[in-house]
């Protein structure tokens, strides 16, 4: 079976609501009575009778029951509806209960309020004419048939005007609201763009201050202190230039996977957390000369996202110990909970007024560990040193970027 075809709707199925209850309606008001009105009568009254009834039915189910292809058109059905009227009031000799049963017809399926009217005057005519045809004028003019069909015509003219007019104020205000609604969507879209493009600009400007910022002001503090030490200590300041050009390559391959030219992601970062971190606090510790404690016990696993905020955490505490700390010592201590993972870092420098610290650093740090359900706590104070605190869930289902699934080294 092919399953890309449409699936077959039945014809009834698409005929409005509304439109069954009136035919429900025209058939027992309408049709029925005179029916039945009829079985008593003469056979020249009865049957006449009987074919006309039948023939104003197969004409509406022609045009109702196949609404997106009718066998009729609707003009030419309310056509034989007015000529039906007529002939079935000059058999009975009556009609005004069929016609103003009706009614509803006329405005359904007339092209619109004109030819409502014109139809349904056709009718209403047709009606009185074959209610007075054959009998005294004056009597059968002022008969209750002729009177109800008048002020039926009357009648269904009013409150067909005005729900015509009622569905047309529905219709302006649904375009109304049409065009304020993809006015609303044109507005949340342009919103949502421009906030996609922030969180992208404040998603690079973070990537951008722990990576290549990180590694210049690295290459700076490098390249004064060898230049200081190139007679006095020129071992010393050879380690420093190698440093210089390690970074460097470092940055230049940093800078090219922010741009998207470098290589291809390679999937899930091999090593533990605590290799990782080791690495970043011996390269602190040769660098700076620094002494590091570390406590990273190797058993510590955990996904790729968290092992690279951990990284950058404890790359940007570093960089603020080398600019501002004057720290002599720097203790890592990376800890498994039953939450997650904890990784603290001290250092015993000068410290600083947490409530008064302003900078980018520790405010990407508490963004980055935020879209991680991670927290940041620092605790620090003027010539006590500082502590930072980074704690994250086990595990994320966060959509992983490029720049995250880079291997770290």
């Amino acid at each position: 079976m092919d399953s890309s075809r449409q699936p077959v709707v039945a014809p009834l199925a698409l005929v409005p609501v509304a439109h069954r209850w009136n035919a429900v309606v025209w058939v027992l008001c309408g049709l029925l009575p005179p029916a039945l009105a009829v079985v008593d009568e003469p056979a020249g009254t009865k049957y006449p009778t009987y074919v006309l009834l039948a023939a104003l039915t197969f004409a509406y189910a022609a045009v109702a029951m196949f609404p997106g292809r009718p066998l009729l058109r609707p003009a030419a059905y309310l056509t034989v509806l007015a000529a039906g009227l007529g002939a079935v009031s000059y058999a009975m000799g009556s009609g005004a209960a069929l016609f103003i049963v009706s009614l509803p017809h006329f405005w359904i399926y007339a092209s619109g309020p004109v030819a409502a009217l014109s139809f349904s005057g056709a009718g209403a005519a047709l009606t009185v004419l074959g209610t007075i045809a054959g009998r005294e004028p004056h009597s059968a003019l002022l008969s209750g048939n002729v009177l109800f069909t008048v002020i039926g015509y009357v009648a269904g003219a009013g409150v067909g005007l005005l729900v015509q007019r009622v569905a047309e104020q529905g219709d302006a205000r649904a375009r109304r609201l049409a065009d304020e609604l993809v006015d609303t969507q044109r507005e949340l879209a342009e919103a949502h763009r421009m906030q996609g493009a922030a969180h992208e600009r404040e998603r690079m400007a973070r990537e951008i201050h722990d990576t290549l910022a990180q590694g210049f002001a690295s290459i700076v503090v490098l390249a004064e202190a060898a230049r200081a030490g190139l007679e006095s200590e020129p071992a010393r300041a050879a380690q420093q230039l190698t440093s210089i050009e390690q970074t460097a390559r470092e940055n230049l391959a940093e800078a090219r996977i922010l741009v998207g030219a470098g290589p291809a992601p390679g999937g899930v970062v091999q090593g533990s957390v605590a290799g990782t971190l080791r690495r970043t606090l011996d390269r602190f510790a040769e660098d700076t000369g620094t002494a590091v404690d570390a406590e990273l016990p190797d058993d510590v696993e955990c996904d790729q996202q968290t092992r690279i905020a951990l990284l950058r955490c404890t790359q940007e505490s570093l960089a603020n110990v080398r600019k501002h700390a004057a720290a002599s010592t720097v203790i890592a201590v990376l800890t498994r909970t039953a939450y997650g993972i904890e990784l603290e870092l001290t250092d015993d420098g000068r410290g600083f007024d947490v409530g008064a610290a302003r900078g980018f650093g520790l405010d990407g740090m508490r963004r980055r560990l935020a879209e991680l359900g991670g927290e940041l706590s620092v605790t620090s104070s003027l010539g006590d040193g500082t502590r930072i605190l980074v704690s994250l869930p086990a595990s994320h289902d966060h959509d992983h970027d490029d720049r995250d699934r880079q291997e770290i080294s």
